[in-house]
C-alpha cells in the first residue's frame, strides 16, 4: 500500500507532492517501433490513494494513540515492513518476523490485521467519475495495486468502482510489487498491452518513475483535477 492519506503532507525523509502530475514521457504520443504514433488504449490505475484511500491508523485508533502509532511506524519501519506483505509476505509470516525483532510491537500489528477494513476511507473524490467518465468512452480500464493478498477482498467494498475495472494486478498474489520491472512486464503480459498505447495513474513518484521506464505513459496522480487535466492533454477526457 502507498503511503496513508494523512500524510500527504511531507513527512520527515519523505517528498513534497509535486504540483504536476505527469511524468516526463507522458502527455505526448509515444511512436511504436515502426514508428506510427500509438492512439492510447489503456489506462492502468494504482488504487491507494488514487481510487481508494488507505490510512492505517483507524484501524488501530482503539487501541492506541495518534502519537503512539507514529512511534510504532517508526520503530517497525513501517513502510518497508508493510511493503513486504505488499510483495508476497503472509501476515502470519509478518507477524514471526516482528515477534522476534519487536516483540512489543505486536499487539499493534495484531489490533491492525483484526481491523484493516477500518483503515481503508472510501473512494477517493472524483476519481471514480474518471473512471467511469474511460469506461464510456470504450477505453480498457485496469488495476496495478500494492496490496496483501489477504486483505485485498476489502478494497472494493470501500471502493466500488474497483469491481468495475476489467481486471487488477495484485502485487501480494503475484509476490512482486512495484516499483520492481517485473510486475509491469508481468501487467503488461497479461492483458496483452502495448505500453506505448497504455497510461499508468500513480501516486508515488518512484513507481510513475519506474512505470516510465517501462514504456508505459506515466502520469503521477495528486488530485482528481490534476488528473483530468493530465488525461485531457491526451485527449482521453472532455476537459
Amino acid at each position: 500500500m502507498p503511503q496513508p492519506s494523512s500524510s500527504r503532507a511531507p513527512a520527515p525523509g519523505g517528498e513534497t507532492p509535486a504540483p504536476g502530475g505527469e511524468a516526463p514521457t507522458a502527455g505526448r504520443e509515444a511512436p511504436t517501433a515502426a514508428g506510427a504514433v500509438a492512439a492510447v488504449d489503456t489506462v492502468v490505475f494504482d488504487l491507494g490513494q488514487v481510487l481508494v484511500g488507505w490510512d492505517p491508523f483507524r484501524a488501530v485508533a482503539h487501541a492506541v494513540t495518534a502519537e503512539e502509532f507514529a512511534e510504532f511506524s517508526a520503530e517497525i519501519d513501517w513502510t518497508t515492513f508493510n511493503h513486504a506483505q505488499d510483495a508476497g509476505r503472509t501476515m502470519a509470516e509478518a507477524r514471526e518476523v516482528l515477534a522476534r525483532s519487536h516483540p512489543h510491537r505486536v499487539a499493534t500489528f495484531d489490533e491492525y490485521v483484526a481491523h484493516f477494513p477500518l483503515s481503508l476511507t472510501g473512494p477517493i473524490e472524483g476519481t471514480t467519475e474518471i473512471v467511469d467518465a474511460l469506461l464510456a468512452r470504450g477505453l480498457r480500464v485496469l488495476g496495478l495495486t500494492n496490496w496483501s493478498a489477504e486483505t485485498f477482498e476489502h478494497a472494493a467494498r470501500s471502493a466500488p468502482v474497483i469491481d468495475r475495472l476489467e481486471g487488477v494486478v495484485v502485487s501480494g498474489v503475484e509476490g512482486v510489487a512495484k516499483p520492481d520491472p517485473a510486475i509491469f512486464a508481468l501487467l503488461v503480459e497479461r492483458f496483452g498491452l502495448t505500453p506505448a498505447a497504455t497510461v499508468f495513474v500513480d501516486d508515488s513518484p518512484v513507481n510513475v518513475d519506474a512505470a516510465a521506464a517501462a514504456g508505459l505513459r506515466a502520469v503521477r496522480f495528486v488530485d482528481a483535477a490534476g488528473l483530468r487535466a493530465d488525461l485531457a492533454r491526451l485527449g482521453l477526457t472532455g476537459d
